[in-house]
C-alpha cells in the first residue's frame, strides 16, 4: 500500500501525515519550510522541480560554537566591520531549485547581501551583514530550509580555501596572443605586396614581438623553470626540449625582426605554448571539485560540548579537548576521542571505523573509541586520550599516509621523453656540426629546423589529452578519477581486493524473509508500533519494510539493549529480538541477522535480514577473474560466507573480522610478493588499505559526501561497470603508444629533411603545430570511441 508523498521533500509520509494548504507533509519541519517560502514569495521554488527540498533537522544548541569569535574568524574568507564573506559546503545542492532558493537568501533575511552557488562543487559563497545576522543565525537559517552546511574540523584547520587561477590566466594570455599574432601575420602568409602593408610591416613585426613576450616569460614560465631545475639536478625530462624549442623559436624570431630578415615564427611559438597549456588545463580542471585526500577531519565536527565542574556547558574546538574532560555527546553525534562512558545508554555505530554493520550497546564504564556515532539519546563521556592520539587517528599516522607510495611511479611521458630528449639534442648538434664543415651558412638553419620539427610537443600532448579526455568520459559516467597518473597506474594492476560491507553490499536496501506463523492484523499493528519506538538499526530496517498500519501509542514499552524489545497494548503482549531473548535458545547460523517474535508467550517465527548485494556483482567478479587475482577483506563477521562463495569465482580468498591495520598489512604483504594491488572500499576503515595500494577506489552512494583517501571515487550505481572502466584504461595506454608511434614517424620524416638541409625553419614551424593538432584530434576521437562501451 503506497504512502502519500510529502509535497516538500518527496519522501513518503510513513509515521504521520500533516495536511496544510491542501498539501501533504511528512513532518512539521517540511511544513514550516513550505510556510517560510510561501510567506516570502519564494513558492516558485516548487515550480522549478517537484519536491526538491530536504527535511530540516532539529539542531537546538548544535551551532553554539559559532558564537566563538576565534572559530568564526577561522571560517570566514573576509571580515571588514559588518561585511563578512563565507563559503559553505552544502551537500544537499542537487538541482536548479536548490540554486534558485540559495541565491535568493536575501529575501528570507535582509542581513544577507548576496549569495552565489558553485553547483559542481556544491558550495555557496555568501556575503552577509554580521550586525543583522550572525554566522550562527545564518547557518541556522540554511538548516531551517533544508540546506544544512557541512562544517568540519578539516575546514577549521585549513581555513578559507584559496583558489589558484594562475593556469587560467596563463592560458588566457597565450590564447589571446596566439589569435592576434595569427591575425597580424595573415598578410605575410599570402605575400601581399600592398603599399600600406610594406610601409607598416616593421611596426606589425614589433607588435607581434610585444604579444609574444608575456607568452614566453609568463605563460611558458612553467616549462622554462622545470627545464632549468631538471638540468641543475643533472636530469633530463620532457620539458627540456620543449623549453629549448620555445627559446630557439623566440631568439631566432627576435633576431629576424631585429635585422629585418623576416617576421620570425612567433605564431608557431605562441600556438605551441597555447596547446601545451590547454592540455594541462584539461587535465587539472576535470572534476577538480571532488576531494580525494579526505581523512577523519573531513567529517569530524569542529566543536563539541564540554561539561564544566559546576554542571554548566560550553562549546570548545575539538582540538582543545584534553584528557579528563567530560563531554556531552548528543544523539546522532560523533565521539571525537577515545573515552569512557559515564552516563546514559550508549548505542554506538562503528561502521565507519571497523566496517561492522551492527550497532553496539554500551553501558557505564565501557570504553568508547573515536569515530563512533551515538545513535539514540545523549550520553556523557570522559576523555581518555585527545583527538590527535585516538584510535581513529592512529591509522593516519601509518607510513602509508606519511609518504606517497605512488611517487616512485614515473609517468609514461617522462620515461619516453628522457630518451627522446637525448636523441633530439644529439641529432640537432651533430647535424649542425657537420653542416659547419659542409656549408657554414646553413648550420644555424639546420639546428633551428631540427629543434622545431622534432619538438616533443606531440608527445607532451598525447598523454594529457588521451587521459584527460578519459577523465571527462569516466566522470560523466560516474567514475571520478583523481588525475591522469591514477589512470596510468590503474592500467598496470593485476590484483583486485574488495571490502564487503558498503562495497559489495548496498546501504539502500535489505533483503528480508519471514519464516513462521502468519501474524494477525492486530499482531502486525503491535509489532509495527513496538519497532517504531526503538532506535536500533535492525528495528528501523524492519519497521520501514512492514506494511503500513495505524500508529497507536503503546501502553507499555521496554527496550533491553543488545537483546530485544517488549511492547504491550491492552491485553496483547509482544517480544521482539534475538533468539535467546525470545525463546531462550541460542541463534542458528542463518546467513543474516535474525529478529524473532513471540506474542502472548506464543512463538510466532523470525525475520532474517540479509545485506543486499549490489546488482551485477556476480557478473563483475566473473569478468575480473579473467585478468585479475581477487580477494575479499571484510570487517564484518562470517555470517554471509556461504552466499559470498556462490557470488565469487571458485577459490576466491575471503577474510573476515579484519581490522583497519590488518587490511593495510594484507596489502603490504601482496606488494612484497610483487603484486600491483587495486583496493576497492568505502569506509574510513579502508583508508589505510586504499592509501597503501597501487590504486584505491572508494565506492560512494553520493560522490560529494565523505569518502576516504583514494585515487578514484566510483558512483555505487556504476559498480557493475568497474571491469569496463579498468579495461578502458588499458586501451587508453595503447592509444598513447599509437600516438607516440605516429609522432615518431612524423619526426623521423621531418628530421630527414631538416638534417639534409631541405627544410626551412619557417616550414618546420608551420608543420609543428599541425602535428600537435593531429595528435589532439586522434587521441580525442579514439578515447571517445573506446568510451562508448560504458553503459
Amino acid at each position: 500500500m503506497p504512502h502519500t508523498k510529502c509535497f516538500h521533500c518527496g519522501l513518503p509520509c510513513e509515521s504521520e501525515e500533516i495536511h496544510f494548504d491542501e498539501k501533504a507533509f511528512c513532518c512539521n519541519g517540511c511544513k514550516t519550510v513550505y510556510t517560510i517560502f510561501k510567506d516570502n514569495d519564494l513558492s516558485y521554488y516548487y515550480e522549478l522541480e517537484g519536491a526538491p527540498g530536504k527535511t530540516p533537522e532539529l539542531t537546538q544548541g548544535k551551532y553554539d560554537y559559532l558564537d566563538d569569535p576565534l572559530i568564526a574568524e577561522r571560517l570566514l574568507e573576509f571580515k571588514d566591520e559588518s561585511h563578512h564573506i563565507i563559503t559553505f559546503s552544502i551537500p544537499h545542492i542537487h538541482c536548479s531549485s536548490c540554486i534558485w532558493v540559495l541565491e535568493n537568501l536575501n529575501r528570507l533575511n535582509p542581513g544577507v547581501y548576496s549569495s552565489q552557488v558553485d553547483f559542481p562543487r556544491k558550495e555557496a559563497r555568501i556575503h552577509f551583514n554580521s550586525e543583522q545576522i550572525s554566522l550562527k543565525d545564518l547557518v541556522s537559517l540554511l538548516n531551517a530550509i533544508g540546506y544544512e552546511p557541512s562544517i568540519t574540523l578539516e575546514q577549521y584547520e585549513g581555513g578559507a580555501k584559496k583558489v589558484d587561477r594562475k593556469l587560467i590566466y596563463q592560458l588566457g594570455i597565450a590564447g589571446f596572443a596566439f589569435g592576434n599574432i595569427m591575425f597580424l601575420s595573415f598578410p605575410e602568409y599570402f605575400e601581399s605586396g600592398e603599399y600600406w602593408l610594406e610601409k607598416y610591416k616593421g611596426l606589425f613585426h614589433w607588435i607581434i614581438f610585444a604579444f609574444s613576450l608575456p607568452v614566453v616569460f609568463y605563460s611558458g614560465s612553467g616549462y622554462l623553470t622545470s627545464a632549468y631545475k631538471s638540468l641543475r639536478s643533472g636530469m633530463l625530462n620532457i620539458d627540456v626540449p620543449i623549453a629549448l624549442g620555445i627559446l630557439v623559436l623566440f631568439i631566432r624570431s627576435t633576431v629576424e625582426i631585429a635585422l629585418d630578415l623576416g617576421q620570425g615564427f612567433f605564431d608557431s611559438l605562441t600556438g605551441l605554448v597555447f596547446f601545451l597549456l590547454l592540455g594541462k588545463f584539461f587535465q587539472q580542471r576535470t572534476y577538480s571539485f571532488l576531494s580525494f585526500e579526505r581523512d577523519y577531519r573531513s567529517y569530524f565536527p569542529i566543536a563539541v560540548t564540554r561539561l564544566k565542574t559546576d554542571g554548566s556547558e560550553e562549546s570548545i574546538p575539538v582540538h582543545e579537548v584534553l584528557t579528563g574532560d567530560r563531554l556531552l555527546i548528543k544523539s546522532s553525534s560523533l565521539i571525537p576521542a577515545d573515552s569512557i562512558l559515564l552516563k546514559g545508554d550508549g548505542r554506538v555505530d562503528y561502521s565507519f571505523v571497523t566496517g561492522e554493520a551492527r550497532a553496539l550497546s554500551k553501558k557505564s564504564g565501557d570504553r568508547l573509541y573515536a569515530g563512533g556515532k551515538q545513535l539514540q539519546g545523549a550520553i556523557e563521556i570522559e576523555v581518555l586520550r585527545p583527538v590527535s592520539q585516538s584510535y581513529l587517528t592512529e591509522l593516519w599516522s601509518d607510513a602509508a599516509f606519511s609518504r606517497n607510495p605512488k611517487t616512485a611511479f614515473r609517468n609514461l611521458t617522462d620515461r619516453i621523453g628522457k630518451r627522446f630528449t637525448v636523441a633530439v639534442l644529439t641529432i640537432a648538434f651533430v647535424a649542425a656540426g657537420i653542416w659547419l664543415f659542409i656549408e657554414p651558412s646553413r648550420a644555424l638553419n639546420v639546428l633551428t629546423a631540427v629543434l622545431i620539427i622534432a619538438c616533443p610537443c606531440a608527445i607532451a600532448l598525447a598523454a594529457p589529452f588521451t587521459l584527460g579526455n578519459l577523465l571527462r568520459i569516466f566522470g560523466k559516467k560516474g567514475f571520478y578519477v583523481k588525475d591522469t597518473e591514477s589512470l596510468e597506474r590503474m592500467a598496470l594492476v593485476d590484483t583486485a581486493i574488495f571490502d564487503k560491507t558498503g562495497t559489495l553490499t548496498t546501504t539502500r536496501k535489505n533483503s528480508i524473509d519471514y519464516t513462521g506463523i502468519e501474524l494477525t492484523e492486530a499482531e502486525a499493528v503491535l509489532l509495527k508500533n513496538t519497532l517504531r519506538a526503538s532506535g536500533h538499526p535492525l528495528s528501523q530496517t524492519l519497521y520501514k519494510q512492514l506494511a503500513p498500519y495505524n500508529i497507536i501509542p503503546l501502553d507499555n514499552f521496554e527496550e533491553h539493549l543488545g537483546e530485544g524489545l517488549e511492547g504491550r497494548l491492552a491485553d496483547a503482549y509482544i517480544r521482539v529480538g534475538s533468539s535467546e531473548f525470545v525463546t531462550g535458545a541460542p541463534p542458528a547460523q542463518a546467513g543474516g541477522s535474525e529478529v524473532h517474535i513471540s506474542t502472548n508467550d506464543s512463538y510466532k517465527g523470525h525475520f532474517i535480514i540479509r545485506n543486499s548485494y549490489r546488482e551485477g556483482a556476480g557478473k563483475l567478479f566473473e569478468d575480473l577473474s579473467h585478468a585479475y587475482s581477487l580477494a575479499v577483506l571484510s570487517g564484518d563477521n562470517e555470517s554471509e560466507k556461504a552466499f559470498l562463495e556462490e557470488l565469487l569465482p571458485p577459490l576466491t580468498p575471503m577474510y573476515f573480522n579484519q581490522k583497519p591495520k590488518e587490511k593495510l598489512q594484507f596489502i603490504r604483504e601482496l606488494q612484497r610478493e610483487g603484486k600491483e594491488v587495486l583496493m576497492v572500499g568505502d569506509g574510513l576503515n579502508d583508508a589505510g588499505a586504499l592509501a597503501q595500494s597501487k590504486v584505491g577506489i572508494a565506492i560512494s552512494e553520493d560522490a560529494n559526501l565523505f569518502t576516504p583517501a583514494c585515487d578514484a571515487i566510483l558512483d555505487s550505481r556504476q559498480f557493475a561497470n568497474l571491469s569496463v572502466f579498468l579495461g578502458i584504461t588499458k586501451k587508453a595506454m595503447k592509444i598513447i603508444y599509437m600516438s607516440f608511434g605516429f609522432s615518431l614517424l612524423y619526426n623521423l620524416a621531418g628530421l630527414y629533411f631538416a638534417v639534409t638541409g631541405q627544410l626551412e625553419p619557417v616550414i618546420a614551424a608551420i608543420l609543428m603545430p599541425l602535428s600537435s593538432i593531429s595528435i589532439v584530434a586522434f587521441t580525442t576521437a579514439a578515447t571517445n570511441w573506446i568510451g562508448r562501451k560504458i553503459v
